[in-house]
């Protein structure tokens, strides 16, 4: 298949991305790594009138750490967020889950803010995001502003941005002592998407209780989405297998889950209990 007619733009800055964006009657895509849009234009289910290619924003691609905090730009690709030593050191579930996406092709080319944007369901970074609490910055022609993860998906294929702004930048917070996160995955066999996917992280304080616990499943609905009961059976409690089979028993109903030919919401149901399982016991340990 071959996509319709479209104008092909280079953007030189993200300000002049915004411009091409704000353009009237452009109905204009920004192209990142191009694995969700390309095919989709093939397939004509996407048929942007002007692609606006931000590749070689180099700002975009770069990752720092500042207080107890670590920002990726929009660019980093999935490898460089696997290789980052910035990442490894301070965040290391985030190197983890990006080493586990697609295959080499698609981790050289797709990017963390072009992942986001796209809100597949199931893809891996959402439960991530919602499980260590990261913020999503994101520009618009007339400001910036941060989005909380908790409010970024809003369903299948949707977030929380508008058709004009960009992703720019993603903040996740410093893992100090105490705190411990992870993140287990059953994929499918052949595209390593998350058929269930769950990223667990804990705090425990001096006695070995909870302090906090936050989890977050990803594939198994229309959006990634917290467990809330889970962690809130959690806290106070001391962390043993015993604590973590009762929390985790019933981490979602099937009927609010997907079903289709890959999976029944029953058997994904299933898969969240065992994926909160493992996600928790290794952060856990990690914590320790």
């Amino acid at each position: 298949m071959f996509p319709n007619t479209f104008e092909y733009v280079r953007a030189k800055s993200v300000k002049d991305a915004l411009n091409w964006l704000a353009k009237p009657g452009s109905k204009a895509k920004l192209l990142a790594g191009g694995h969700s849009l390309i095919p989709a234009m093939k397939l004509r289910l996407n048929s942007p009138g002007t692609l606006i290619d931000i590749t070689g924003i180099g700002a975009l691609s770069k990752i720092t750490k500042t207080g107890n905090k670590i920002h990726l730009g929009a660019l980093a690709t999935h490898r460089i967020v696997e290789y980052s030593d910035v990442v490894k050191s301070h965040c290391p579930v985030l190197a983890e889950a990006a080493s586990g996406i697609g295959d080499p092709q698609v981790r050289n080319y797709g990017t963390i803010g072009g992942s986001l944007a796209h809100a597949d369901p199931a893809a891996d970074y959402p439960a991530i995001l919602l499980a260590l609490g990261a913020e999503i910055e994101v520009t618009g022609k007339s400001k910036k502003r941060v989005i909380p993860a908790d409010k970024f998906f809003k369903g299948l294929f949707e977030t929380a941005l508008s058709p004009k702004e960009i992703i720019t930048k993603v903040s996740f917070p410093v893992l100090g002592k105490g705190v411990g996160a992870a993140y287990a995955k059953f994929p499918h066999p052949a595209s390593r998407f998350a058929i269930v996917g769950v990223a667990a992280m804990v705090t425990i304080d001096s006695k070995g209780k909870c302090k906090e616990a936050r989890i977050a499943v990803t594939g198994a609905a229309a959006s990634a989405f917290r467990a809330t009961m889970v962690e809130k059976a959690l806290l106070s409690q001391m962390l043993d297998e015993d604590a973590i089979a009762a929390a985790t028993a019933n981490v979602s109903e099937p009927d609010d889950l997907l079903s289709d030919l890959i999976a029944s919401a029953e058997y994904r149901a299933h898969l969240c209990t065992v994926m909160a399982k493992r996600a928790l016991m290794a952060a856990i340990q990690r914590a320790k």
